[in-house]
């Protein structure tokens, strides 16, 4: 069982140690006022004006000047090389939704980790905010209020198979797989205004366009 470092009844934004723009972590904190970091997120944190409540990873890409700079109580050092700073922050909030800036960018391979944890940790919800995406896991059961022909990617990390309503692409009857058959750039059926996707188990990956955050909070229940 994973401890619980921040526990929360709002929404909280986690910030990651990838380059984040300041307006999408002011969108996030007007939204989700509570801040955590992950490791290095700390640095990027001080630098835009803002101070976490808890800095959460294994510290090794957390310069000592900024930890100095910070109350020895809201760190929070986990040994485990094993995982990620993004898993180790995810694991140990816990709160209505939290929404990720500065995981997505920079090296493919952090950010396709980052995406692992999101499936893996789908038991507390997260969005995480890019440049012109917001991806989740999708839950089993999801209503997204988006105008014609918006984009929804979907796209499995493990085999799962749904159903939809208000995709142009409807996804009734395929089997998806990471190696198989993907749902990228489908999009919103013209004449519909609402999506509903059901699907039968974890592992799908929801994409949608960054203005849809709004959309992918309300689908989440925030």
């Amino acid at each position: 069982m994973n401890d619980v470092i921040v526990r929360s009844s709002a929404k909280i934004t986690l910030l990651g140690g990838s380059k984040a723009r300041a307006k999408d972590l002011a969108e996030a904190l007007s939204l989700a006022p509570a801040l955590v970091a992950a490791d290095g997120g700390a640095a990027t944190a001080l630098a835009q004006g803002y101070v976490p409540q808890a800095v959460i990873g294994d510290m090794d890409s957390l310069a000592a000047e900024v930890r100095a700079s910070l109350e020895p109580e809201i760190l929070h050092k986990i040994n485990d090389q094993d995982s990620t700073d993004f898993d180790k922050a995810l694991r140990s909030v816990l709160a209505p939704l939290v929404l990720g800036v500065g995981f997505l960018g920079r090296r493919i391979d952090h950010q396709l980790a980052n995406l692992n944890v999101l499936v893996r940790r789908a038991d507390q919800p997260c969005i995480l905010i890019g440049r012109r995406d917001v991806i989740l896991a999708a839950p089993p059961k999801l209503t997204l209020d988006l105008a014609p022909g918006s984009r929804v990617s979907l796209f499995p990390l493990a085999e799962v198979t749904g159903r939809s309503e208000g995709l142009h692409w409807p996804i009734d009857g395929i089997v998806f797989s990471p190696a198989g058959v993907i749902g990228t750039s489908n999009r919103v059926a013209d004449g519909a205004r609402r999506v509903r996707i059901e699907l039968d188990g974890p592992g799908m990956l929801l994409m949608l366009p960054r203005k849809a955050l709004g959309a992918a909070i309300a689908a989440l229940g925030g």
